[in-house]
């Protein structure tokens, strides 16, 4: 890691979201999302959720675990994923959130989508957070949305769509350059809509850019820390980048996504998304534990 300290950046930037109605997510120390996928072709069959029963006990097993935030995705965004319809999406993603808001009604609830009209209808269904890998790019109402719902919004880098993103991963110059002069864009025009945006930073590893890209992300990730000064989250739970160097399939990529969520969180990773909840919290706490004794 270069430019700061693991203890440096562990605790570096804004320590809060806030959401309407008063709930606050400490980032004072780093948390967990937990991936809740309602869709039938995740590209880990592992992390599939085909019954209310199903979803009810795989979050709480997350909560139990150590999760922080549930993040609902009904649009499955792997590489070549089919498009579904703004209505399908919805039919996956409502009842899901619905059904979590009744069980468990304090938790924070993202709903992992880049179309406007489902991120309000999942807000009005119990959403509380808003994950775009879009960046609000792939549909022109969603900042005007976020701005109106003043829920806190994690921004994305992606070029293209899931469709096309894997044909997108040429850079002409130097990828952190890239990232913080497109989030800087993006971060003003969403403040020029609401100045007071609770924002989170993903640098979307995997989307639009090759493994290696996504290593090179990882290493430099205090640099759009000191860069941007925003909380960041990182997500590269099971993808090519863990398992295809090592010759094995998603299935079998848990200790090496263990491996790479850690330099994530000392890199200064506020946020981690997994689909392994308690590992990756056991694997935060003796993070902390070791940088405080």
């Amino acid at each position: 890691m270069t430019g700061l300290s693991a203890q440096d950046t562990l605790f570096r930037g804004r320590q809060t979201l806030r959401c309407p109605g008063g709930s606050v997510l400490d980032l004072s120390r780093p948390q967990v999302m937990g991936i809740l996928n309602v869709t039938p072709d995740s590209f880990f069959s592992g992390s599939r959720l085909d019954s209310e029963t199903a979803l009810l006990g795989r979050a709480e097993q997350m909560l139990q675990a150590g999760a922080a935030i549930l993040d609902v995705g009904g649009y499955s965004s792997r590489p070549g994923a089919e498009d579904i319809s703004p209505a399908e999406e919805l039919a996956r993603v409502l009842p899901a959130i619905e059904a979590l808001r009744r069980r468990f009604p304090a938790v924070f609830l993202s709903v992992d989508t880049f179309r406007a009209e489902v991120a309000a209808q999942a807000v009005a269904a119990g959403a509380n957070m808003i994950n775009d890998i879009g960046g609000g790019l792939l549909d022109a109402d969603m900042f005007p949305t976020v701005a109106r719902l003043r829920m806190p919004y994690i921004l994305m880098h992606m070029r293209g769509t899931p469709q096309t993103m894997t044909q997108l991963t040429g850079y002409d110059e130097d990828l952190v350059l890239v990232l913080t002069r497109y989030f800087r864009d993006r971060l003003a025009a969403l403040r020029a809509l609401w100045p007071a945006a609770d924002v989170v930073l993903d640098p979307g590893i995997g989307f639009a850019k090759t493994p290696q890209q996504g290593y090179e992300l990882l290493k430099r990730l205090p640099e759009l820390r000191t860069a941007l000064d925003l909380p960041l989250l990182v997500g590269l739970s099971r993808k090519t980048l863990v398992w295809k160097p090592l010759g094995l399939t998603p299935d079998a990529a848990l200790p090496g996504t263990i491996v790479l969520n850690t330099l994530a969180v000392l890199g200064g990773a506020n946020i981690v998304r997994v689909h392994d909840v308690a590992e990756a919290a056991q694997a935060v706490r003796l993070i902390e534990h070791t940088l405080s004794s």
